[in-house]
């Protein structure tokens, strides 16, 4: 089974080449590879090495990066920034600056870190 990026840097490769009029045949000749590596690497059965991106982006003419574009972001990631900007907006919406500092270092305490401030 294909692992969904293969599938995806796969596509990007097939469409940079459609857009740049290359045949399978015309990419495959300038990786020293078969037209049938090529046809592996657009339907993301076979992974392509971070060497041939670097090469496949110099024939097309695009950053590496051009390979990963719109590939979904890890929602764990989004959910963990939602939730620290709610506790920092929560928290910076206190008035009280002695409930403000206690809060923070009760925060501190359960996460095991100690933060430096500012004296006022």
């Amino acid at each position: 089974m294909s692992h969904p990026v293969d599938v995806h840097v796969g596509k990007k490769i097939k469409q940079m080449r459609a857009l740049r009029r290359l045949s399978q045949t015309d990419v495959a000749q300038k990786l020293n590879l078969s037209f049938q590596q090529i046809q592996k690497y657009e339907i993301g059965s076979n992974r392509v090495a971070a060497s041939r991106l670097y090469e496949l982006s110099k024939i097309f003419g695009v950053p590496t990066s051009y390979f990963f574009e719109g590939l979904p972001q890890d929602d764990s990631a989004n959910d963990n920034k939602d939730l620290n900007l709610k506790i920092l907006d929560a928290v910076s919406s206190i008035e009280d600056d002695q409930v403000k500092s206690r809060i923070v270092t009760f925060i501190e305490d359960v996460a095991g870190v100690s933060v430096e401030r500012k004296a006022s």
